[in-house]
């Protein structure tokens, strides 16, 4: 019996300094894992403002003075029960936001095929187009000097602006089309799209600009001006008579872009977002 008890009081003082050894390495590796998730959640809540979760663990009754201090194992533990929720909550929000985009998916390319047919519908009957005049330059608006730099990307895009300034809208159309459907992957391609929404608002067209404006967002969402094209996107949508419609591309904004976004193009979504009275 008394060889039984000292075999146990040695096995327990060598136990005991191996769970020192190895309570830092976990501790150091649930405090990495804290750091990754708060980087997470500052790209998952750019405002600062997580969502609360549903269920909260209870908070531990305070120790008494005097009282023996938490054990790390305890420590531990619930530092990875709170890592956990945060887990959920973030899960919660990434679907919810994936639900919205799918939705506002599906409204758009509905409103892209009423376009496509009304735009069908209204369009006078026109002669087949010679193969030969397939894909040429618009001819030159009076008074709207072509620039000459050497990319022709560059060129079509400042040109097409200069149209669009001259309020010769169908030409600038043309011209922006050209420029963002043959250089997709010139930083232009994502300027020459929105302008070409833009120039379709003004020139009257609210349902092919929404249409154009949706493709500057949806093909080039980290272009210098797809969260311009979301704001012109919830402007056509107005005008077409969809303020629900609207709201959501303005919420949209909101999630993509709105930690990002210049204070002068904010205050245009709020007062888009007034004008459709969303909620």
């Amino acid at each position: 019996m008394l060889k039984r008890t000292i075999l146990l009081l040695l096995l327990g003082a060598a136990a005991t300094p191996l769970a020192a050894q190895s309570a830092p390495d976990l501790n150091a590796r649930v405090g990495k894992i804290e750091k990754e998730l708060r980087a997470v959640q500052r790209k998952v809540f750019p405002d600062g403002q997580p969502l609360e979760p549903e269920i909260v663990a209870p908070k531990p009754a305070p120790e008494p003075i005097g009282g023996p201090a938490s054990s790390p194992v305890a420590d531990l533990t619930a530092r990875v029960d709170a890592i956990e929720t945060q887990l959920r909550a973030l899960t919660a929000h990434v679907e919810q936001n994936g639900h919205r985009v799918g939705q506002l998916e599906d409204q758009v390319k509905q409103l892209v095929a009423d376009a496509q047919a009304r735009a069908a519908a209204e369009a006078p009957p026109a002669a087949l187009v010679p193969p030969s005049q397939i894909d040429q330059e618009a001819p030159p608006a009076p008074a709207v000097e072509r620039p000459s730099t050497g990319d022709p990307a560059e060129d079509g895009y400042i040109y097409g602006f200069r149209l669009w300034q001259a309020k010769a809208y169908g030409q600038a159309e043309t011209e922006l089309k050209r420029v963002a459907d043959k250089y997709p992957d010139h930083r232009r391609a994502s300027f020459a799209q929105n302008l070409l929404g833009r120039a379709y608002l003004d020139d009257g067209k609210p349902a092919l600009a929404a249409v154009a404006l949706y493709d500057s967002y949806k093909k080039w969402p980290k272009g210098e001006r797809a969260a311009e094209s979301l704001y012109w996107l919830g402007q056509a949508l107005t005008q077409l008579k969809k303020p629900a419609d609207a709201c959501k591309v303005y919420a949209q904004f909101g999630d993509d872009y709105g930690a990002a976004a210049s204070a002068s193009l904010k205050a245009q979504v709020a007062a888009g977002r007034k004008q459709a009275k969303c909620g």
